[in-house]
Parts: structure tokens; C-alpha cells; sequence
């Protein structure tokens, strides 16, 4: 519903169902609002209050009548620039305070397709930086390839994600390796009999490795630099080897 919208872009219930309210009747009174948005009056007169604050809702006099109204809904386009600059300055100081704390590697569990989408969509949060990884053809047999040739692909390329995979030689996978420059992706390939790999294995970020098995439906994302420069390490050994 569009109330629901509304909330992401910023307004409780309340607000969202008597903005709606406000905007549906022009200039109105509280009783009015209140009966269109089945919200108690008390409660309209408070988020009345705070969506003027907000710049959504002005009030006229009329004679003895307070009448409300609507303001250009593209002031909510405003509000969310304004949180989105006050979150972008309280990150910096919260960043603070977690490297000051002494952390253990974190391992996080996901299942079914989405929490498996959940853990690849994770490397797509660091633009501009390189992803390495290792998998197989269990993506396509096990998965949704559509996710990856609709959606992964597309976004991590928009995002200028530089890709590095080393991948099992096999007739399947020569075919997924022969890919154009503008795909940001370079591919090398180890003999199948060597590397008989069922699982796919990213390394990102900073200390971030998912490993996704597609066949089992379930995934980890494991925060930590000492696994990451492992595997990191163990990758370009591959990736020097590899043809």
C-alpha cells in the first residue's frame, strides 16, 4: 500500500496514513482526518504536529477554523536526502567505536534462494573494489541463473566490481569463461580433476568470504582478515598457476 511507501521514506503509520489523508481532502480539520485516516483526533493533532515539522503540513486560520493542508510531496524527495546526509556523517564516528573493540571472526548463516541471493548481493556493497572467487557449474544446475544474468551481473558491473574467477575446465565452464572486456570479469581455469570444486567461494571487501553451496541451499559470510589474507593468499597462488 502507498502508506507503506511512505514509511520508507521516513513517516510512522500514523504520519503516512494522515498525510494521505491531508492530500485526498485539501483543506480540512482535524475531525475530518481524523474519520478519512480512522485515527483518534489526539493522535492526528500529534503527528500533525510533527508532519509540519517535517514540511509536509501547513495550517491556515479560516475565521475561528484551523484548517490543514497539504505541502508538495516532493518535499519527501528533501527528507530523504536530509537523512541520507545525516546518516552519511554519524557513520565516520560510529566506525569509531568498532575499532576499538577487539573482535572475533563473525560467521553469519543464511538459507533457501533468498538468504543464498542475500550472501552474493553482500559482495555488491563495496564498489570499486575487486572481487576473487571460485565456483563451479552448480550455480546453473542448482540456482537461479536468471539472478545472475538479470540482476548479479548487471549491478556489479554498474558498480565497477572488477571480478577474478578461476573456474574447473570443463566444456561448461570454457563457454561461462569466454566473456567480453566490458563484463569487468577475468577468468582463468584449473583442470577438473584437480579442482573438483561443488561449491562457489568469493573473497571481498576488506576480511568478507561467502561460501555458497547451491546444491545444499545454504550459505555463511565469515568476517575475517586473518581467513580473508588466508584464502586471499591461497586465490593468487591459483591464479598464478592457473591457464
Amino acid at each position: 500500500m502507498l502508506y507503506n511507501q511512505l514509511q520508507d521514506a521516513g513517516l510512522n503509520e500514523n504520519e503516512a496514513k494522515i498525510y494521505l489523508a491531508v492530500l485526498e481532502l485539501g483543506e480540512t480539520n482535524v475531525s475530518r482526518i481524523a474519520i478519512k485516516s480512522g485515527i483518534k483526533r489526539t493522535t492526528v493533532y500529534l503527528s500533525l504536529d510533527n508532519l509540519k515539522l517535517k514540511g509536509l503540513i501547513s495550517m491556515i486560520k479560516k475565521g475561528h477554523k484551523t484548517l490543514f493542508f497539504a505541502e508538495d510531496p516532493r518535499n519527501l524527495e528533501r527528507l530523504m536526502e536530509e537523512k541520507t546526509q545525516r546518516i552519511a556523517k554519524l557513520v565516520p564516528q560510529l566506525l569509531t567505536f568498532t575499532n576499538l573493540i577487539d573482535r572475533k571472526p563473525e560467521i553469519r548463516y543464511f538459507e533457501g534462494t533468498e538468504g543464498l541471493k542475500e550472501v552474493l548481493k553482500d559482495a555488491l556493497n563495496y564498489p570499486n573494489r575487486e572481487l576473487c572467487m571460485m565456483y563451479s557449474e552448480t550455480y546453473i544446475s542448482d540456482f537461479d541463473e536468471k539472478f545472475f544474468s538479470d540482476y548479479y551481473v548487471p549491478e556489479r558491473i554498474k558498480r565497477k566490481i572488477l571480478a577474478r574467477s578461476i573456474l574447473p575446465d570443463n566444456e561448461l565452464m570454457r563457454k561461462h569463461a569466454a566473456t567480453n572486456p566490458q563484463s569487468l570479469r577475468q577468468t582463468k581455469l584449473i583442470s577438473s580433476e584437480l579442482f573438483n570444486i561443488k561449491i562457489e567461494i568469493m573473497i571481498y571487501g576488506s576480511s568478507k568470504i561467502g561460501i555458497i553451496s547451491f546444491e545444499e541451499k545454504f550459505a555463511l559470510i565469515i568476517e575475517s582478515p586473518k581467513i580473508y589474507e588466508s584464502l586471499k593468499s591461497i586465490f593468487e597462488t591459483m591464479w598464478v598457476l592457473a591457464k
